[in-house]
């Protein structure tokens, strides 16, 4: 449980520079702090040997002293004197100084990380929490609650997600069989998946229910739509957004246009036969 609660903050984290100047916290208003605790609650167990191309942190704990920082608030970069040399991290926005001791308790690394906002590409970044901070220790609290009860939907075979993306509903939103989107790209959630092949790196817009919607997780907001079709026994009755604002709330019924996304591999095990990604709500 403590690793899968420190993986999703490292999610949470990255690719945020598609917002990163102002990321939204899971279930909050644009603008506020992330919520690290509660959505760290919600980490699937990790697949280490999903991505066998990146090393895992030294001992599960990457310790080292501060030699620089870099602000890309709410986050901090960090460069970390090691044992085993200098390394970067990427951690909740912090006012330590040089010459600070640290350490992060099964930080997730990542290779080759762009940061747009801070127009540099890191050839290796461990993404996490600092031992003993405030988010480490709400992430504790959370992790400890009992766990929410099951619900009776599965999740997709392939497109957990991070968070739970793949999870069914909350059982109160209800949904109802919407009219297709209008225009040469509108399509309905079943179609978006039976024509998955031929949709790929095409533009589509969907209208459906917004049926989970969390923000703030790979500085992005993701949103699960359905609209009546596709076969729930297939999993392929629901449709996951990723995007760059929280426009979409859950329970409203919404028309979202994106590039249609195949077989997208986010890493750590977590891929998707099919998403929609950088949609836009459609007024």
């Amino acid at each position: 449980m403590r690793f899968s609660v420190v993986l999703f903050a490292a999610l949470a984290l990255l690719a945020c520079d598609k917002k990163d100047a102002s990321p939204t916290a899971p279930a909050s208003t644009p603008g506020t702090a992330p919520n690290w605790g509660a959505a760290q609650a919600q980490a699937p167990a990790a697949n280490p040997a999903a991505n066998p191309a990146v090393p895992t942190a030294p001992a599960n704990v990457l310790k080292g002293k501060i030699v620089e920082r870099l602000e890309a608030p709410p986050y901090t970069y960090l460069k970390l004197a090691t044992d085993k040399g200098e390394v970067w991290a990427a951690v909740p926005q912090n006012d330590l100084k040089p010459g600070a001791e640290v350490s992060l308790p099964n930080a997730m690394p990542m290779q080759n990380f762009e940061s747009k906002s801070l127009k540099r590409t890191f050839e290796l970044v461990y993404f996490g929490v600092l031992a003993g901070s405030p988010e480490e220790k709400t992430a504790q609290a959370a992790a400890a609650a009992p766990a929410p009860a099951p619900v009776a939907a599965a999740a997709p075979a392939a497109g957990a997600g991070p968070g739970g993306h793949g999870a069914a509903p909350a059982a109160e939103v209800k949904v109802e069989k919407s009219e297709k989107a209008a225009g040469p790209n509108g399509r309905s959630v079943g179609e978006v998946w039976e024509q998955r092949a031929a949709l790929k790196d095409k533009e589509v817009v969907v209208r459906g229910t917004v049926v989970k919607a969390l923000s703030g997780i790979m500085g992005k907001t993701w949103v699960h739509v359905r609209d009546g079709s596709g076969a729930p026994d297939k999993n392929t009755h629901d449709l996951t957004f990723t995007m760059g604002t929280d426009d979409a709330k859950m329970g409203q019924v919404v028309t979202l246009k994106g590039k249609v996304a195949v077989d997208k591999d986010f890493g750590a095990g977590y891929s998707y036969q099919v998403i929609v990604e950088d949609a836009v709500v459609v007024k």
